[in-house]
């Protein structure tokens, strides 16, 4: 997908999340991603922002977090919420 159609609030909100329980379980990108059956590389990208994943990918990731997937993306619903909300109040401070 082109880096024009990607909502870089929620990837950064996803990869804070997914950062997020992973340190809560103590596992490393290693363990999540043989827990999940993805690379460590993939995790490595998703936690940096840097990548997009699918649907698929998320529920593997849920899965390997011990999360069910719809917790999983609620989660990530309110860590954005809550970011918006503070990007909005510092650009009224401005």
């Amino acid at each position: 997908m082109p880096s024009g159609t990607q909502n870089t609030a929620l990837l950064r909100a996803l990869a804070a999340e997914i950062k997020a329980l992973r340190g809560k379980r103590g596992i490393s990108q290693d363990e999540l991603a043989h827990r999940a059956n993805i690379s460590r590389t993939f995790v490595a990208k998703i936690e940096t922002a840097l990548n997009q994943p699918s649907i698929t990918a998320l529920f593997k990731l849920a899965d390997g977090l011990e999360i069910a997937p719809d917790e999983l993306v609620r989660a990530v619903a309110v860590r954005l919420r809550k970011e918006e909300r503070s990007e909005s109040r510092n650009a009224r401070r401005s």
